[in-house]
């Protein structure tokens, strides 16, 4: 099957069927979205979910979040994954995003992979979810999921899968292609036994198709 043919089949397939697809984690403007992508970083979306709305109660702002110490967030974060470092992230996040973006989430992804805990992953979930530009963030489920598929070729890095995946999706489809790939690899094709007969991927999926390979 050429790789065209299988994109087409697989973004058809979706548009249809998953016309609606976004972020699970909660959150009511930028600095919030920012705060929770920060916090899922090997860590589950319900979790954090279960976190911030205490956290957004007392650190409202970026400006309170910035004057406050990372011994004081930790309290609140202690129950997801590696709070001390996240909790020092969150406090240097946000005393950069005041002194050098005026509190303001900046949309570009190089100006965000300046801020303290934002890597290239968070930076292109923040573009794409905010801002809706053309950025593919690729995390675990991406990763596995382009590659099992067959829209990558058994890529090794993200940043190789990220840049196979923005080649060949239009750029339309990217923000909401992102969601696709990460909530079919959290409910259906999972890490391990992925529900195939469940799937409807299946008239293009390599994994399914060539299971020997």
């Amino acid at each position: 099957m050429r790789k065209e043919e299988r994109y087409k089949g697989v973004l058809d397939w979706f548009t249809q069927h998953v016309p609606v697809a976004e972020t699970e984690l909660h959150y009511d403007n930028p600095y919030q979205l920012l705060v929770a992508v920060i916090l899922s970083a090997q860590c589950t979306d319900k979790r954090v979910n279960m976190v911030t709305p205490a956290l957004f109660r007392d650190f409202p702002t970026p400006e309170v979040m910035a004057a406050s110490t990372p011994e004081v967030v930790y309290e609140y974060i202690r129950s997801v994954s590696y709070p001390n470092n996240k909790a020092r992230h969150l406090v240097g996040m946000a005393k950069k995003l005041v002194s050098d973006f005026g509190g303001v989430v900046p949309s570009d992804v190089d100006q965000l992979q300046k801020l303290p805990g934002v890597g290239r992953k968070t930076a292109n979930v923040i573009a794409s979810v905010v801002y809706n530009q053309p950025t593919m963030a690729v995390d675990t489920h991406v990763f596995r999921v382009a590659n099992r598929i067959g829209l990558t070729n058994n890529s090794k890095t993200p940043l190789e899968t990220e840049k196979e995946l923005v080649k060949h999706i239009p750029k339309k489809l990217i923000p909401i292609a992102h969601h696709w790939l990460i909530l079919h690899g959290r409910y259906t094709c999972t890490a391990r036994n992925p529900k195939c007969d469940a799937c409807g991927l299946k008239p293009w999926c390599n994994y399914f198709l060539h299971p020997e390979t």
